[in-house]
């Protein structure tokens, strides 16, 4: 049994077999990404912030106790004035109305001040009491690193701005110099370990992503032409279409037959025959994808659908033309075509107002009248169906003769 043949034109498999070393997609797999790990860890986000409260409130209760009446003016300063503050905004920013546009921007801006507010209290506590509360810088640097979500990049820009602010109060000597020293020896370690282990979870969830959407091209795409198989284009037209409704879009939808494709096959052989589909479909998704809504798929055997959102009459004609165009540029020899020496394609293309119709399923029965038309009419050419506008929820649509428009 010959293993499934993943999609040639995946990015995911591409970056699986390159490798990622600078945790980067190209686009638009990188926002795709951000997008998905976003949602998957809004609980456990927000679990995160609800655990930085109740550590703030925690320390405020020891710090009273522990500390010196001269270090908790500093400390609450602090801790009422930047930390509480710090962690509200975040509680709201990891609600749902706030969560997927400002959560990001919102952690990446409050985490670095949480740690600078952390050496403020650690470079104005008394000598004897700065190894206590510099300890805490070490809890932040996980922190960051591990549990509110930051990416390896995020999380390494907060942990250098924590580790400039102990450098600056360094020199400003602001505390013992040898404790301060040894709280910066530490805090590089710690942020050395815990940087690395961000690095290497980051690294996972990537591969995992790139995984997880490489299998879905398997089942969604055709082996042979790469293109979207049957299943995944009566999934995604049913999604377009939808879509189109809402924003009052019109759609075009194309149907195309490779012509003479069995005496191709009978002639040249199925092998043979398998590389010219392979090539023609190639040449197709190219000349109809120039928006990020088209898709191309395989609609069955030679024949061939692409589906263009918010394509008017004139849009969906000219990339009919294309599409004959870019077929006959291959220039792939057929000797037995009742068209051209060489391979060509007929089309059939209907553009119509989503939401004048009650599912696609009447506009890619009339792109494939107008193909079979554009075949009984001698092939190497496209046919241009036209519908009679019909309410929203009509179940069946008036078909206008067929106009024939010259593919050459």
């Amino acid at each position: 049994m010959s293993p499934v043949k993943v999609p040639v034109t995946s990015d995911a498999a591409r970056l699986l077999a390159q490798g990622f070393r600078f945790l980067r997609f190209p686009e638009p797999l990188e926002t795709e990404f951000r997008s998905e790990q976003l949602t998957k860890l809004h609980v456990w986000n927000r679990l995160a912030i609800w655990l930085s409260a109740c550590t703030v409130i925690g320390f405020a209760v020891v710090d009273h106790f522990v500390l010196s009446a001269e270090h908790s003016r500093i400390t609450n300063i602090v801790r009422f004035g930047l930390h509480v503050p710090c962690v509200i905004t975040m509680l709201v920013l990891t609600s749902e109305r706030f969560y997927q546009r400002w959560y990001e921007l919102g952690i990446s801006i409050i985490a670095p001040a949480f740690g600078i507010g952390t050496v403020i209290m650690s470079a104005f506590s008394p000598p004897a009491e700065v190894p206590l509360v510099g300890a805490r810088l070490l809890l932040a640097s996980f922190f960051f690193c591990f549990m509110v979500g930051l990416r390896f990049r995020a999380a390494t820009r907060a942990n250098l701005i924590v580790f400039c602010a102990l450098v600056v109060a360094y020199i400003a000597d602001t505390m013992p110099g040898a404790t301060a020293t040894y709280l910066m020896a530490l805090l590089f370690v710690a942020n050395l370990i815990g940087l690395a282990g961000s690095y290497a979870l980051e690294h996972a969830n990537r591969t995992a992503f790139l995984e997880h959407r490489q299998l879905t091209e398997v089942a969604t795409h055709d082996g042979l032409t790469t293109l979207l198989n049957r299943a995944a284009f009566e999934d995604q037209i049913r999604r377009v279409w939808q879509q189109a409704q809402r924003d009052r879009q019109t759609v075009s939808v194309i149907m195309i037959d490779i012509d003479c494709f069995k005496p191709y096959n009978d002639h040249y052989g199925h092998i043979a025959g398998d590389e010219c589909l392979r090539r023609v479909s190639s040449a197709l998704r190219d000349a109809a994808r120039r928006r990020p809504l088209d898709f191309v798929a395989r609609y069955g055997g030679e024949e061939l659908v692409a589906v263009l959102y918010g394509a008017d009459r004139a849009y969906g004609e000219s990339i009919s033309r294309s599409l004959l165009t870019a077929v006959r540029d291959l220039r792939i020899p057929h000797a037995k075509s009742a068209a051209q020496p060489y391979v060509t394609v007929s089309v059939g293309v209907v553009s119509v107002d989503a939401y004048r119709m009650a599912s696609h399923d009447a506009a890619v029965a009339l792109a494939d009248e107008a193909l079979y038309a554009a075949k009984n009419q001698g092939r190497d050419q496209f046919v241009c169906a036209e519908h009679a506008p019909s309410r929203p929820d009509a179940t069946s649509n008036t078909i206008l003769p067929l106009r024939e428009a010259a593919g050459s």
